[in-house]
């Protein structure tokens, strides 16, 4: 029985994982989210973060934990989308996932769960469930994905992206975030991969992140309309048949998920 629990665990050592955390100017939580990471204390972690040229003392806080990390990289880019495409052309790991500077691990076993899942299961992607944090850290929102299938989709089903990790390969095979497609990269990303190409995938079931409230998208009304027009793009060019139907349903997938 040793021998067998050794040799398992050797086995699943051996999966890299590279983690990206892409930030700018996030000096109040960049701290919380790379204490997060060491505390998974995985021992086969390639963690890449990718700074756009901060000006605050964000950079000053990563260089404090510049032991645990292997790659850092500083200047300005075209987003975050634009940040984390240069995160997973960096990245030499078997599996790549995301981490934001405003969120952070909320599990100490997040990254040994993942490596299992993909160790013992013939999966390309896996994505689970994550908990929605107002500042100070209480839980406003629990995100329960539930799991995939190839209709999920037309029904407006939309993974959690920060719980989202995959083979580095598809990358290679399939395409990086799509700049094009502005706060709906992640969104269009998944949808690609999950619905268009029909990867393997698996709902781990454990809320893997805290997220912390807020977006991009939602600060207002006008920025949710264009988030609107950019999954719409995201759903035609990904042959989703009735993208109109579809995009009605998606918030009310959400919140269904959210329930």
């Amino acid at each position: 029985m040793r021998v067998y629990i050794f040799v398992f665990f050797s086995n699943l050592y051996v999966l890299k994982l590279s983690l990206v955390t892409v930030v700018y100017n996030a000096q109040d939580t960049i701290k919380q989210c790379i204490q997060s990471v060491i505390s998974q204390n995985y021992p086969n972690l390639e963690y890449i973060i990718i700074d756009g040229g901060s000006t605050d003392h964000t950079l000053q806080i990563i260089n404090e934990y510049r032991e645990y990390i292997q790659i850092l990289v500083s200047e300005p880019d075209k987003g975050i989308y634009d940040a984390m495409n240069k995160g997973i052309r960096l990245a030499t790991g078997d599996i790549v996932g995301m981490l934001n500077a405003d969120d952070h691990f909320a599990d100490e076993r997040v990254l040994h769960s993942i490596a299992g899942v993909f160790t013992q299961h013939d999966v390309e992607a896996l994505y689970g469930d994550l908990d929605i944090v107002d500042q100070r850290q209480q839980v406003i929102r629990k995100w329960r994905s539930g799991k995939c299938n190839h209709n999920s989709f037309k029904l407006g089903f939309m993974p959690p992206h920060p719980t989202f990790y995959c083979r580095r390969s598809l990358f290679d095979q399939f395409g990086f975030y799509s700049l094009d497609h502005g706060s709906a990269a992640d969104y269009e990303l998944m949808l690609r991969l999950m619905y268009r190409h029909q990867i393997r995938s698996y709902h781990l079931k454990m809320v893997m992140v805290n997220m912390s409230a807020g977006g991009i998208s939602s600060k207002n009304l006008k920025n949710r309309v264009k988030a609107w027009q950019f999954d719409l793009l995201a759903m035609r060019q990904n042959k989703i048949p009735f993208p109109v139907l579809t995009l009605a349903l998606k918030p009310l997938r959400k919140i269904v998920q959210f329930l």
